[in-house]
């Protein structure tokens, strides 16, 4: 008798779950239809400006990106999506700095968390709202995003070198009389100090 009991109980909530969901399906149908008009409003369509679908590097009018290659945005990134690839160049004073050659972004495993951009030292990064990045194969996902050809270290005029020589003496000169005076009142010091006295006790 109870099996018979139990079998009419899950059958009507069984009926009931129908029911349920029949009323969530026939709201469906009264319901009036938005129709995304897709690609023909292209032009038109808004794109919200908090939706993030690709990383760029930031250029200027004239060509130029802040990126100083310092890999704070690859060590920021949780699952390696950054990869800022380095090289040395000569400058005109004959000293080595370190400059960008190539800025590789994956957007098939980019998970969009922004912290890149957030922490980037020269605000040198920025994410697009366009969301058209679907493509035939994962590796055309992985972009290069210094795309413009890196431009000559600049030159600075003979007025600039010649300042920047003569404070770049000047600092070492104050450092090296920073030195003698140093070493001049240590000689001093030892001179004054008594010959007998002694900077341990005997106890």
């Amino acid at each position: 008798m109870g099996s018979v009991k139990d079998y009419f109980s899950s059958l009507g909530h069984g009926i009931s779950s129908l029911v349920k969901g029949m009323q969530v399906t026939g709201k469906e149908f009264i319901t009036p239809k938005i129709t995304e008009r897709y690609p023909e409003n292209r032009d038109t369509h808004h794109y919200p400006e908090r939706f993030r679908a690709c990383l760029e590097l930031i250029y200027d009018a004239e060509g130029n990106h802040k990126c100083i290659a310092c890999g704070t945005c690859e060590r920021n990134c949780p699952n390696g999506t950054i990869q800022v690839i380095t090289k040395m160049v000569d400058t005109w004073d004959g000293k080595k700095k370190k400059k960008l050659d190539r800025y590789v972004y994956d957007l098939g495993s980019c998970t969009f968390c922004q912290l890149c951009a957030t922490t980037c030292p020269t605000n040198a990064l920025t994410f697009s709202n366009n969301f058209e990045q679907a493509v035939f194969t994962r590796s055309k996902l992985v972009k290069q995003l210094n795309y413009l050809p890196e431009k000559p270290e600049p030159e600075p005029t003979e007025e600039e070198k010649a300042k920047i020589l003569a404070e770049r003496e000047a600092k070492i000169a104050a450092a090296k009389a920073a030195a003698a005076a140093k070493a001049a009142a240590a000689a001093k010091a030892a001179a004054e100090k008594p010959a007998g006295e002694s900077t341990t006790e005997n106890k």
